[in-house]
């Protein structure tokens, strides 16, 4: 029992730590990440400005998972704060060395990366969207853990040096629907599989 009982206090830490059980974003909220994405982003557009608002409102309260395909900038332009001729991955790094903290300390993190190996071979309605890099799955644990990391103060400047790395990109988020790597799922088989093998190793005894 007390074996079962350590597993089960482990587990139930690592799901309120992993899991938003804030519930959706309420108007307060809303207005108040809005209010810190415009004094960080001065160059924000209305569109894009009205499509991180909708985001919002239309909260389920649930994770989801960025789509991001990347086309790499093999001469990036010079940016400020970056070293003159620094190369894309060096100015995505150091995007990421200020994205990563902040991901991590709220059970946000990398389902999937990789590179292309080969062109588009399947494009419908698109131009110019027959080259691209790489492609990434990050897991965020909900939309309010994404807009408290976009607006942290941290973060003030730092997007620049991602949107200079890159040739086009383009991200969206999903919600899924199958996910059978979440982390819930596996680590609550390891454990259910752990404690059952300890249990019958004390029957045979």
């Amino acid at each position: 029992m007390k074996i079962w009982a350590s597993l089960i206090i482990i587990y139930l830490g690592f799901f309120f730590w992993y899991t938003d059980l804030g519930g959706e974003l309420d108007s307060e909220e809303i207005d108040l990440f809005l209010e810190k994405l415009q004094e960080n982003n001065s160059g924000l557009d209305s569109e894009m400005y009205e499509s991180i608002k909708s985001f919002m409102e239309n909260d389920s309260g649930k994770q989801f998972l960025m789509v991001n395909i990347i086309d790499i900038d093999e001469d990036p332009e010079d940016t400020e704060g970056a070293e003159p001729g620094e190369s894309a991955e060096s100015l995505l790094g150091r995007y990421m060395e200020h994205m990563y903290p902040q991901l991590f300390k709220r059970a946000c993190h990398p389902v999937f990366a990789g590179k292309a190996v080969s062109t588009a071979m399947d494009i419908v309605g698109i131009e110019g969207a027959e080259n691209w890099d790489q492609a990434a799955l990050m897991r965020y644990k909900s939309r309010r853990a994404l807009m408290e990391i976009v607006t942290h103060p941290d973060m003030f400047g730092k997007h620049e040096f991602k949107i200079a790395a890159l040739e086009k990109t383009i991200a969206y988020p999903v919600e899924v629907q199958i996910y059978l790597s979440d982390p819930r799922f596996i680590l609550g088989l390891v454990f259910l599989v752990f404690g059952l093998s300890l249990r019958l190793r004390e029957v045979k005894k």
